[in-house]
């Protein structure tokens, strides 16, 4: 079954000095988180970020589709704890993604979950999604 789900962002002013709030219409989790260009490419000052966005959407994804892969291969998940920090500069957009996975998995070896963690990395859409971008992984069994 497919789904679509839907987000809004209202922006108002130029760039620079301008401000924006998104609204995550589909779940209503989210309701005018404020987005400013300065968030975005300086400190972060309490405001989020399409970088940040992408970060949980690319986590969430990869957490996901790591969990299904352990669970398909015998060895299901207790506890997998993904980061992805998402690099961003002015002038040429993301840089790259750096994703972060430690998980604790009985009857697995190190090996074995970087291996499994490298194609989770692969084969998740998210990050299907973002082939243009270099995406690194560090995988640490707990």
């Amino acid at each position: 079954m497919a789904t679509t789900r839907s987000a809004h962002t209202v922006w108002e002013g130029n760039l620079l000095d301008g401000k924006g709030v998104i609204s995550f219409d589909s779940s209503g989790s989210i309701q005018e988180q404020p987005v400013t260009w300065a968030s975005r490419s300086q400190d972060a000052n309490g405001k989020t970020s399409p970088e940040e966005l992408i970060a949980a959407a690319h986590s969430s994804c990869f957490s996901m589709a790591f969990s299904h892969a352990l669970a398909g291969a015998g060895t299901p998940p207790t506890r997998l704890t993904t980061s992805a920090d998402v690099s961003f500069q002015p002038g040429e957009g993301i840089t790259g993604i750096h994703l972060t996975v430690e998980g604790t998995v009985p009857g697995i070896d190190a090996d074995a979950f970087a291996a499994a963690a490298e194609d989770a990395k692969k084969n998740c859409p998210v990050s299907q999604a973002l082939t243009g971008t270099t995406i690194t992984l560090t995988a640490k069994l707990a």
